[in-house]
């Protein structure tokens, strides 16, 4: 008798281990989501800072557009240049490489300068990033259109690092990590004494040669969380800016 009763509180256990296991290789499996898109699209790229005054009504409007559009193929993206950092206030999301970005299109779009607010729009219009009515008809306007390529990611969180899979044809695929809102309470420079609200803030940016890499990795901050964040990726062509295809990841 004890036997049998030992037997079956040992088979009790492996269920519930088991079942344990389960749950666990489940929850894994959520932070792995794949997405593909071949409807039309609009990637919406907003330069701005925190230092500067005529950047809040842009930030505004992202938000608007964002919330207005929650089932359609819209994606924002918010980089904070770093160039007027040297203003009185430093802007925490600014980052060097997205001034370099905007400068890329400025060469692209054959702009004589840089400047904030501006949107660029599936990398081939720009617009002042506040000029509502001009940038609503662009991204209707790309949003009839169908996408010219279709692209496939997977996303994973492992071990510190965001593991990137892809499946796309392209010349280099952009990913961006993305955090979907912030506020800041800004203490210095042409902002000083407002608290911004921001939405779509691109913590982390990195290209892709799509001919010669599958696997990719990319590098955390140290605030991420898994909740509130989300990776979006598209294919550029690198001859004059064009945005071919879009999709992104929840994380």
């Amino acid at each position: 008798m004890k036997s049998l009763m030992l037997a079956g509180s040992l088979i009790g256990v492996l269920v519930i281990m088991a079942a344990f296991k389960n749950l666990q290789d489940k929850q894994a499996m959520k932070k792995i989501q794949t997405t593909e898109n071949s409807k039309g699209f609009a990637v919406v790229e907003l330069f701005t800072s925190e230092g500067c005054s005529s950047c809040p009504p842009a930030d505004e409007l992202v938000e608007k557009i964002q919330q207005d559009n929650k089932n359609r193929q819209i994606y924002i993206l918010a980089f904070h240049v770093d160039y007027w950092d040297h203003q009185g206030w430093r802007d925490k999301f600014s980052d060097h490489q997205f001034s370099e970005r905007q400068r890329q299109y400025a060469s692209w779009l054959g702009l004589r300068t840089i400047y904030t607010p501006q949107i660029v729009i599936n990398g081939t219009s720009e617009h002042v990033g506040s000029d509502q009515g001009p940038i609503l008809r662009t991204i209707s306007r790309e949003l009839d259109q169908p996408a010219a390529d279709t692209l496939t990611l997977q996303a994973k969180v492992e071990a510190g690092k965001l593991k990137v899979l892809y499946k796309g044809v392209g010349e280099e695929l952009v990913l961006a990590l993305v955090q979907r809102s912030a506020h800041s309470n800004v203490r210095a420079g042409e902002n000083s004494g407002r608290s911004l609200s921001h939405v779509q803030i691109v913590r982390g940016l990195q290209r892709v040669n799509m001919s010669s890499r599958k696997n990719i990795s990319m590098d955390l901050p140290k605030d991420f969380n898994e909740n509130g964040w989300e990776l979006i990726g598209f294919v550029q062509q690198r001859k004059d800016g064009r945005i071919t295809a879009a999709t992104r990841v929840d994380l």
